[in-house]
């Protein structure tokens, strides 16, 4: 017997633009039902005409799509890596660096690269593009306000150079903040500019299908210029990377040839 997703698919992408088929199936599924369960409905349909008719309910169904879990300097060697061999190298052919954080969550990201980044080129320099699909989570990012867990891997004196801590709250500040654009962006459907020196995507690509991530990969390719860098999380190693013009650079470190 159905148990109605397939037609919950076809409904959000109606409403959304958003194509569920693209991500797992079994872990997209656990998690909008227990969701749903949550919030007293049996059903997908149940779900899905509450949805259609509630704001704050959409907003929930987005926030639970979008895994909002990130952390300022996640994985902290790779991000080492970064400061100490790739961005010298991005710098040594553009002093003007395009850099994109893709699916940036509520701003982690995106305020770590902004952070890296200010040590080694001028700050006046410094743009940095951050996009998700999820508005609640770019409202977040954009407010700059963090709890003690997020900043936990944030080295000592740049913990206190960039933020203000107020009672059990971190406030990052408006020098860095300056420097980052959020806005939405549907990484599936959307079109990308291009030109990119440095695009980063962590952390996203382990909750889409085999098809999506192929599609992605071409897509983040194309809007890579010659020798750009793409930079994916900890379970994300891409295993043929010449099929998306990319070799191997450092571990999770992808230059466009």
């Amino acid at each position: 017997m159905s148990d109605g997703y397939e037609q919950f698919i076809i409904q959000i992408k109606r409403k959304t633009g958003i194509d569920l088929s693209l991500y797992k199936e079994v872990q997209m599924k656990r998690r909008l039902k227990s969701l749903y369960e949550k919030k007293g409905f049996s059903s997908f349909q149940d779900f899905f005409k509450e949805i259609n008719r509630n704001q704050n309910l959409l907003n929930e169904f987005l926030d639970r799509l979008t895994i909002n879990v990130s952390e300022f300097f996640r994985n902290y060697q790779r991000w080492e890596i970064l400061e100490t061999k790739i961005m010298p190298q991005i710098l040594k052919n553009n002093k003007h660096p395009k850099i994109w954080s893709a699916a940036c969550s509520t701003g982690e990201e995106a305020y770590t690269i902004a952070m890296i980044v200010t040590g080694i080129m001028p700050r006046s320099d410094i743009h940095i593009l951050a996009t998700d699909i999820d508005e609640n989570a770019l409202a977040r990012a954009k407010t700059g306000v963090y709890s003690e867990k997020s900043v936990n891997e944030v080295p000592e004196n740049l913990k206190r150079k960039f933020f203000n801590q107020q009672g059990d709250y971190y406030y990052i500040c408006n020098e860095i903040k300056k420097m980052v654009t959020f806005t939405k962006n549907n990484l599936l459907a959307d079109p990308y500019e291009g030109q990119y020196d440095l695009i980063i995507c962590r952390n996203v690509l382990i909750y889409f299908t085999e098809e999506a991530k192929n599609h992605l990969y071409q897509k983040f390719s194309s809007a890579l210029k010659k020798d750009g860098i793409l930079f994916v999380g900890s379970t994300e190693q891409i295993f043929n990377p010449s099929l998306y013009h990319l070799k191997t650079q450092e571990t999770f470190f992808y230059q466009k040839i």
